[in-house]
């Protein structure tokens, strides 16, 4: 499980150095993809292989199916980190997701997400009220 806050940079060349605790569950592979938010998926290769599997079973008869396919797929790049632990972000994902050196690299259980440090401060500040007045309803069952 991925988890904590991490605050790493790209490189001159557009490589990210994952953080060190995530490093083992993604050295078989990652596929980066467009987040919502404006950031980027970042998924260990089975979890983005079982989360196709699944995202298949939507008719091909919705076209909101289609279209969440069609943007969730076709920005996906598969990537191996290096033995350094570096893995390059291809230059359309930084240009979406608006990267440039400074990173906030969150972990979101299943997944990382990868941020610019600008727009992650901005979101958690703008979402942390909400978060502390989540009722029992959103999350039934949780609290």
């Amino acid at each position: 499980m991925f988890l904590g806050t991490h605050a790493p940079r790209l490189d001159d060349k557009g490589r990210l150095i994952l953080p060190a605790k995530f490093r083992e569950e993604l050295a078989g592979g990652v596929v980066l993809t467009r987040g919502q938010e404006r950031c980027l998926y970042a998924f260990p290769m089975r979890e983005f292989e079982e989360m196709h599997t699944r995202l298949r079973q939507a008719p091909v008869t919705s076209k909101q199916a289609r279209d969440y396919l069609r943007v969730f797929l076709s920005g996906a790049a598969d990537e191996v980190p290096d033995k350094q632990g570096r893995i390059t972000i291809p230059g359309p994902l930084r240009q979406y997701a608006g990267l440039d050196r400074d990173l906030a690299v969150i972990g979101a259980g299943t997944r990382i997400e990868i941020w610019d440090a600008g727009a992650w401060d901005r979101y958690l500040t703008a979402q942390e009220e909400a978060f502390a007045e989540t009722a029992e309803e959103v999350i039934p069952g949780l609290f």
